[in-house]
C-alpha cells in the first residue's frame, strides 16, 4: 500500500466518524431543515460523481465506483427533497378549512 492510499483511507475514517458524531447530535426538529441544505451540497457530489466517471482511464473499476456514486448521491438528494416537501406539506394550510 502507498502512503497516499493510506491517507486517504484514514482520511475516510475519520470522516466517517466527525460525521456519524455531529449527526447523532442533531435534534430531531433540525433534522429536516439540515437535510434539505445538505441536498444542495450533495449535488455537488454527484456532479464531481460524474466527473470522475467521464475521466475515468477506461478503468472498470473507476466506472463502476463513479456509477455508483452517482446513482447513490442521486437517491439521497431525491430522497432528501421528498422528506423535505412531506415536512413542509405539515405546515401548509388545508384549502377551504383553518
Amino acid at each position: 500500500m502507498t502512503t497516499s492510499l493510506v491517507a486517504q483511507i484514514t482520511v475516510l475514517a475519520l470522516a466517517a466518524f466527525v460525521g456519524f458524531e455531529v449527526i447523532s447530535k442533531v435534534p430531531t426538529m433540525l433534522h429536516t431543515p439540515l437535510m434539505s441544505g445538505t441536498n444542495a451540497i450533495h449535488g455537488v457530489v454527484i456532479l464531481g460523481a460524474i466527473i470522475v466517471v467521464g475521466h475515468a482511464a477506461g478503468g472498470a473499476i473507476e466506472t463502476a465506483f463513479g456509477v455508483i456514486a452517482v446513482v447513490f448521491g442521486t437517491i439521497n438528494v431525491v430522497g432528501g427533497f421528498l422528506v423535505t416537501d412531506r415536512m413542509l406539506q405539515m405546515f401548509r394550510r388545508k384549502p377551504g378549512g383553518r
